[in-house]
């Protein structure tokens, strides 16, 4: 066994790329894109473990190489995509994590292995999630920019991880230099960033501001946000701040999904929780391909908007 950090990229936006290409362009497209991030895992001193379609999965001995990658991924090619059109644009998230893996025949297994995977599924199009062992492996004066974004469950795994966001863009203010305080404190401080969350299902239309929460979601009258359909459990998820972010989590007997605007990946939760790091909407009771399950609207409100629990348009 082997300590080592785990990286995980996968390519978002690929649906809208083979409709609009076709499959030979589209294909060529992602390909040369895949063997990009793999020269520069290379050239960073890491391996490419595998390719996954429209996903690369590398390992780093050296942790501060394997940040100094993502980083750079992210960098260049948010500059590479500012001139393409939406409809082609294919986005980076990544997740990193670090531990011990057994490495046989040239790919890797093991917890790190899994967790980079699943956090590459939670970030965000060019984000960069992190497990706290990744962070933490670097030292106070490491100069990498990163954020708390508390502890979340993950798959897989029997206990919460501290997961942390790496701050890869040249432009970032200083806040972020430093980790954050108490819960109550950052709530506050990002209290003017977000002034809140609207929620919309059918003709219901709710808006909630950070004291409000955490918003419960059910079939039960007693819920803050009611869906009346069977296939929704009476208490079927909440949606609570942590550390600054809004954070979605299944307790439901039957699973939610959630997709966000402009990205065509769908999560998956069955007693997990996901950021809700830009708007999008919620499916519950059963996958977005029903297209008669109930559907809820979400949308992150600007802290300049008033906000306060009732009708929006009251």
């Amino acid at each position: 066994m082997a300590e080592l950090t785990i990286a995980f990229v996968d390519l978002t936006g690929s649906v809208s790329v083979y409709e609009t290409l076709g499959n030979d362009r589209a294909a060529r497209a992602v390909t040369k894109l895949t063997q990009w991030v793999g020269s520069l895992a290379i050239e960073h001193g890491g391996q490419v473990v595998k390719m996954l379609g429209d996903g690369v999965l590398m390992s780093f001995a050296n942790n501060r190489q394997a940040i100094e990658c993502v980083s750079r991924i992210q960098q260049e090619h948010a500059q590479r995509v500012l001139q393409w059109p939406d409809r082609l644009k294919l986005l980076m998230q990544i997740g990193l994590a670090r531990g011990q893996v057994v490495v046989v025949d040239g790919d890797c297994f093991g917890d790190a292995v899994n967790v980079a995977s699943r956090l590459s599924d939670l970030a965000g199009p060019e984000q960069i999630l992190a497990t706290d062992s990744v962070i933490r492996k670097l030292g106070a004066r490491s100069g990498v920019r990163s954020r708390s974004l508390g502890p979340m469950r993950i798959k897989g795994r029997a206990e919460p991880c501290e997961v942390f966001r790496v701050e890869w863009q040249t432009e970032m203010g200083s806040e972020f230099l430093t980790l954050p305080a108490d819960l109550h404190a950052v709530a506050k401080q990002r209290e003017s960033v977000f002034g809140g969350i609207e929620l919309g299902w059918l003709d219901a239309s709710l808006s909630f501001n950070l004291t409000d929460l955490p918003v419960r979601i059910g079939r039960a009258p007693e819920a803050d946000f009611v869906v009346a359909d069977p296939r929704v459990s009476r208490m079927h998820a909440t949606i609570d701040i942590r550390s600054g972010n809004y954070v979605l989590e299944d307790i439901s007997s039957y699973g939610t999904w959630v997709r966000f605007a402009g990205n065509d990946h769908i999560l998956s939760l069955r007693r997990q929780e996901c950021l809700l790091h830009s708007d999008g909407e919620i499916a519950m009771g059963a996958p977005f391909t029903d297209y008669s399950t109930p559907t809820i609207s979400f949308r992150l409100v600007d802290g300049s908007m008033v906000l306060g629990r009732g009708p929006l348009d009251a």
